[in-house]
């Protein structure tokens, strides 16, 4: 299906892991990963994390191959991969087990059907140390469920508010 519909581009077929924390195509799954540009929470502000009304001054812009996440915080992410989701197919999303080892968690939200984009992702560091994440390798896994028949409204007929998002998406109304 990642092929004949381009579901996953890029798309590695087979699961890459030497030297890295693995991505690519997995038994059930797809290991996702994540691009190398990160929003870092930050409360210089003393804000309140408020998702109807989102003050993006409570991140700090980074870009590299090794972001720190701050101790008991979290950083936005995308991934290197760009969805079409078929309308017939849902995902979940969980993160992998090197991480969550961790105590690092990654959140996404599911994959409705006939969504796309880059996924915005969610990594939180539970720990009372700062964590590394790493770019360009693996960061969570993407299972997929075929239903038999198709859904009867989409992401697309209800025009989501995070469909075809290109960039790291902070919380929309």
């Amino acid at each position: 299906m990642a092929r004949e519909h381009q579901m996953i581009v890029p798309f590695e077929d087979r699961q890459v892991r030497e030297g890295v924390i693995s991505y690519g195509l997995s038994s059930y799954g797809y290991d996702i990963r994540v691009a190398n540009e990160f929003k870092i929470f930050t409360n210089v502000n003393s804000t309140i994390v408020d998702p109807k009304n989102f003050d993006e001054q409570s991140f700090v812009d980074f870009k590299g191959d090794v972001c720190i996440v701050p101790p008991n915080s979290f950083a936005l992410a995308r991934t290197i991969e760009y969805f079409k989701i078929p309308r017939n197919v849902l995902t979940l999303c969980v993160g992998k087990s090197t991480y969550a080892r961790c105590g690092v968690i990654v959140n996404v939200t599911p994959f409705e059907p006939e969504w796309e984009g880059f996924a915005t992702l969610e990594i939180s560091n539970t720990t009372p140390l700062p964590a590394k994440i790493y770019a360009n390798e693996g960061i969570a896994q993407v299972v997929f469920f075929e239903s038999d028949e198709m859904c009867e409204v989409s992401y697309a007929d209800k025009k989501g508010k995070y469909q075809a998002q290109r960039d790291i998406t902070l919380p929309r109304i």
